[in-house]
C-alpha cells in the first residue's frame, strides 16, 4: 500500500496517540508553527515537508500502537446482528478503533472532496439512493460521494414514485433493488426500517436516517468535524464538554451522535430542551453506564457557558401533533446574542441541517453565518469524505483509493463560499 501523504499521517498519529498538535510536535522537538505547517496539504502555500526522520519517528510511534502492520483488520465496523458485515445500520456497530481506521481513510479522501484529485476505484458500480422521507443534503451527499468514487448513481424520491405506493413490501423492494446495484441507501421514516430492508438481501445497505432513530454516517461526520476543530484549537475529544439543544426526542443525529462520543472518556453532556423534546431515556441510560456526566437543562443561557460544542438541532415538527410546545419559545434561538452572553470565546456551533431561517423561528440564527465559530458548512463539507469512506470499506476498495488518484483536470475554488474561512484545511 502506498504510504500516506505527511498530513494524514499526522492526523492519524493525533487520533490514535490522543495528543493535540501541541503535544505531538513537543515530543517530535518542533514548535507549534512548525508542526502546523506539516499537517497543512502538500498544495499550501505555507506547506513543509517534514524530514524523513520525523516522519520515521511518528511511523514508529504508531507500529507500537498495531505492532503487526499499523492496520485493523476487515471493516472499521462490526457485524451487527442478523444482518450481513457489509450494512452500515448503527453507531453501535463501532468502537473506537474503527472509527480512527474510517477517520484515516476521510483524510486520504479529503483532496478528492476538495475536487483537486479523482479516483475512478468504484467505475462501473451503482448506488441505489432509495429516499423514502424528503433529504437534500443526506440524498445528494451520499450520490455525491458515490459518483467521486467513479460510480454512478439511481435515485428515488419519496413512497409516491416507489412500487410501495402499490402495497410491495420492504423485503421485496429490497430483493428487487439488489439485483440492479451494487449498493443501497436508504431513509424511511419508520424507526427500524432500513434494517427491515437490509435482512433481504446480501448488497451493502447504508442506513441514511430511519425516523427517529439513528442517523450513523451524519453523526461519523458530526464526530470527524468535532476532532478537526479540536485539532485546531489545541483540544482532545476526551474530556471535553458537550451541550445539545433544541429537539432531542425526534432529533435523529443527536441519539447516534451521543452513542458515538460515549466511546470516549470523561465527557459532560448538557442536553437542553423542553421536557416534551427531551433526550430519550434510552440514549442517556447508555452513555451513563459509559461513566459520563449527564445534565438536563431547560434554559439554554444557564447552561452553554463551558460548552466545547454546542449543537443545535431543529424542531422537527413534522414528527409532532399540531399543538404548541410547552417551554418551547425564544429563548431556545441560538443567535448572536445568546452565543456573546453564554458561549465561550472557543465554542465550536455545529447543526445537521437543514435549519429554519425564517425571522420568527427556533433554530440556529443567520446571524452567525460570519462567525468563524460556525462550523456548520465544514461539517457538511466534511460529509463527502465521511460517505466516501463508507462506501470505499463496504465496497473493499479502501487499499485501492490513495494509488488510484489523479490530479482533477478541471477548475475548482480554493474555497466553496465567498465567506468561507480559509483556515479549513488547518
Amino acid at each position: 500500500m502506498q504510504s500516506p501523504t505527511q498530513q494524514v499521517l499526522f492526523r492519524d498519529a493525533m487520533r490514535r496517540l490522543n495528543v493535540t498538535r501541541e503535544q505531538l510536535g513537543a515530543q517530535l522537538g518542533v514548535t507549534t508553527e512548525q508542526f502546523r505547517a506539516w499537517l497543512l496539504p502538500d498544495d499550501s502555500a505555507e506547506f513543509s515537508t517534514a524530514p524523513e526522520s520525523v516522519v520515521n519517528r511518528v511511523n514508529q510511534l504508531l507500529n507500537n500502537l498495531y505492532p503487526s502492520d499499523g492496520k485493523i483488520l476487515g471493516l472499521p465496523w462490526a457485524e451487527p446482528i442478523g444482518l450481513g458485515s457489509r450494512h452500515l445500520i448503527s453507531v453501535v456497530q463501532f468502537e473506537r478503533e474503527g472509527i480512527e481506521e474510517l477517520f484515516r481513510l476521510a483524510d486520504i479522501l479529503q483532496p478528492i472532496a476538495r475536487r483537486r484529485k479523482v479516483t475512478r476505484v468504484l467505475e462501473g458500480a451503482v448506488l441505489a439512493n432509495l429516499f423514502f422521507e424528503a433529504s437534500t443534503r443526506t440524498r445528494v451527499s451520499f450520490g455525491s460521494a458515490f459518483c467521486r468514487l467513479g460510480g454512478a448513481v439511481c435515485d428515488t424520491t419519496g413512497f409516491t414514485f416507489s412500487s410501495m405506493a402499490k402495497g410491495e413490501s420492504i423485503s421485496d423492494t429490497s430483493r428487487v433493488v439488489s439485483g440492479y446495484v451494487d449498493a443501497i441507501v436508504v431513509r424511511h421514516p419508520e424507526q427500524g426500517s432500513v434494517a427491515e430492508f437490509a435482512r433481504a438481501t446480501n448488497v451493502p445497505v447504508i442506513n441514511g436516517g430511519d425516523g427517529p432513530g439513528e442517523h450513523p454516517s451524519q453523526a461519523l461526520l458530526d464526530l470527524y468535524t468535532i476532532q478537526r476543530e479540536f485539532s485546531r484549537l489545541g483540544k482532545l475529544l476526551d474530556g471535553c464538554h458537550v451541550a445539545m439543544v433544541g429537539d432531542l426526542k425526534f432529533g435523529r443525529t443527536v441519539h447516534s451522535l451521543m452513542q458515538l462520543l460515549s466511546l470516549y472518556r470523561g465527557l459532560k453532556f448538557t442536553l437542553i430542551s423542553p421536557p416534551a423534546l427531551a433526550m430519550p431515556e434510552a440514549v442517556i441510560d447508555m452513555a451513563s453506564c459509559n461513566g459520563h456526566v449527564i445534565e438536563i437543562a431547560a434554559d439554554p443561557i444557564q447552561a452553554l457557558h463551558s460548552a466545547d460544542v454546542a449543537y443545535v438541532t431543529r424542531i422537527q415538527k413534522e414528527r409532532l401533533p399540531g399543538e404548541p410546545i410547552e417551554g418551547l419559545d425564544r429563548r431556545f434561538v441560538m443567535n448572536r446574542a445568546l452565543v456573546a452572553s453564554a458561549c465561550r470565546p472557543d465554542v465550536v456551533l455545529m447543526h445537521p441541517l437543514p435549519r429554519d431561517s425564517r425571522s420568527d423561528a427556533i433554530d440556529l440564527a443567520t446571524d452567525l453565518d460570519l462567525d468563524p465559530r460556525l462550523a456548520i458548512f465544514r461539517q457538511t463539507d466534511n460529509g463527502i469524505p465521511i460517505r466516501m469512506a463508507i462506501f470505499a470499506f463496504a465496497l473493499g476498495v479502501d487499499q485501492l483509493v490513495q494509488r488510484s488518484m489523479t490530479d482533477a483536470p478541471w477548475w475548482s475554488p480554493r474555497v466553496v463560499g465567498p465567506n468561507d474561512q480559509g483556515s479549513a484545511d488547518d
